[in-house]
């Protein structure tokens, strides 16, 4: 009988951000306990909860397509650093979170940011969601390429198998059908369930994995809401997923710390002292010091 894949757990609070380093270059995946305290989820689920509670699962998206993949019974509420100023001071500002994207994103960019930051709800009876690299969002981007991305699903409630914990394939990312088109590589997708693990973890958990990792965010068998965040970094020169600069518009975002204003991307991509050039000038000036002398 084949033993079922899983995923190493690490405590963040002594955690050493190499140490992890090297669990996710060997695994695509690993799970850090008690990223966030007790303190901290309290007030996120406080900031956002009246937000969710009034999101709708039905509600048409951009493309029909995202709400195949989304999947019914899934409350999705987008732009959470806008919502709530302790998910952007202290959950997409994580010391430990920034540590692993020095690791992992910042030999390819000057600076990375953050690609998404959403609040996503599985409600009871939502089903498996299609497992898939988050990476194909660049599919554009040739083949062999760096890493473009590091994501984290953090729970904000606890995290079960059958409360749809999130499901994620180790190893994944070293797959040689990586290299392939998107379209291709669900020819390639794991065939048996032994392949997947689900990452169980306490709220203030979070399973932190690649873009070139295959997940998917579990079914709910329960009749309890399964709470978490999706937030994910990316290579500061690439276009992210969620337009950051609308869902958190300047008046929002001069109220908050200056290194959460540069990893919503108001900062400029400088590679000036790389041997390149620049990206995100306003009015040949860094629009981030703009923003703090209340000039956007």
């Amino acid at each position: 009988m084949t033993a079922r894949a899983t995923i190493e757990y690490v405590h963040a609070l002594s955690a050493d951000p190499d140490a992890v380093h090297a669990i996710i270059e060997r695994d695509g995946a690993v799970i850090l306990e008690g990223l966030l305290s007790a303190e901290i989820v309290a007030r996120v689920n406080d900031e956002v909860g009246a937000v969710l509670d009034a999101a709708d699962p039905d509600a048409e998206l951009f493309n029909p397509i995202m709400k195949a993949f989304h999947g019914p019974r899934t409350k999705q509420v987008t732009g959470a650093c806008a919502i709530s100023p302790t998910f952007a001071a202290e959950v997409m500002c994580n010391p430990l979170l920034l540590a692993l994207c020095d690791r992992i994103l910042l030999p390819s960019c000057a600076r990375y940011q953050l690609n998404l930051g959403h609040l996503l709800q599985r409600g009871p009876g939502a089903e498996e969601q299609l497992l898939h690299r988050d990476e194909a969002v660049w599919s554009d981007v040739p083949k062999p390429a760096p890493e473009l991305q590091l994501a984290a699903v953090i729970a904000f409630v606890d995290f079960t198998r059958e409360n749809g914990g999130t499901r994620i394939v180790p190893g994944s990312h070293r797959w040689p059908d990586r290299n392939l088109p998107p379209a291709e590589q669900f020819a390639h997708l794991p065939k048996t369930e032994e392949q997947i693990a689900c990452a169980e973890m306490p709220a203030g958990s979070a399973v932190v994995y690649t873009g070139g990792t295959i997940h998917a965010g579990g079914s709910n068998t329960t009749e309890i809401p399964r709470r978490g965040a999706h937030l994910s970094y990316c290579l500061g020169w690439l276009r992210t997923e969620e337009n950051n600069y609308l869902a958190v518009p300047p008046s929002i975002a001069v109220e908050l710390p200056r290194q959460a204003q540069e990893l919503l991307g108001y900062a400029v991509h400088d590679s000036i002292p790389r041997g390149g050039g620049y990206l995100g000038m306003v009015r040949m000036q860094d629009p981030v010091e703009l923003l703090n002398r209340r000039e956007l």
